[in-house]
């Protein structure tokens, strides 16, 4: 049996971007998803149609980093917190999510900012 507290140390330890790359293998392998559940609004009592949630929370998707790199690199830091090889890591993965979960606002606010630089990015 592995030692738990060996294990908690080693996650500890891990980098953003190390936390969401396990993440994704780990629901990869167990079929999983760590998402959170939506709620979704019941339909009318016999209407037949069912009324779709209004959606609250947003990804910002880096789409392409377009002719400006640096600067693209230079923004994602800034809006994401990564350190320079991390940023850079994502902005050349493109297309990868900036930053999950977030109000409209923020992640309108997140897009204007990248495109100003010459990146492309969408909200999903």
């Amino acid at each position: 049996m592995a030692d738990l507290t060996e294990i908690a140390e080693t996650l500890s330890g891990l980098t953003v971007m190390e936390a969401a790359e396990l993440a994704t293998l780990l629901e990869e392998k167990w079929g999983v998803s760590a998402a959170a559940p939506v709620a979704v609004a019941a339909g009318p009592a016999g209407g037949g149609e069912a009324v779709a949630a209004e959606q609250t929370e947003f990804d910002a998707v880096l789409i392409s980093f377009g002719d400006k790199k640096i600067q693209v690199i230079k923004e994602v830091r800034a809006i994401t917190g990564l350190g320079l090889k991390e940023a850079k890591a994502l902005v050349e993965d493109a297309p990868k999510a900036l930053k999950e979960g977030v109000d409209k606002e923020e992640a309108e606010t997140i897009k204007s900012k990248i495109e100003e630089v010459g990146g492309q990015v969408d909200i999903k």
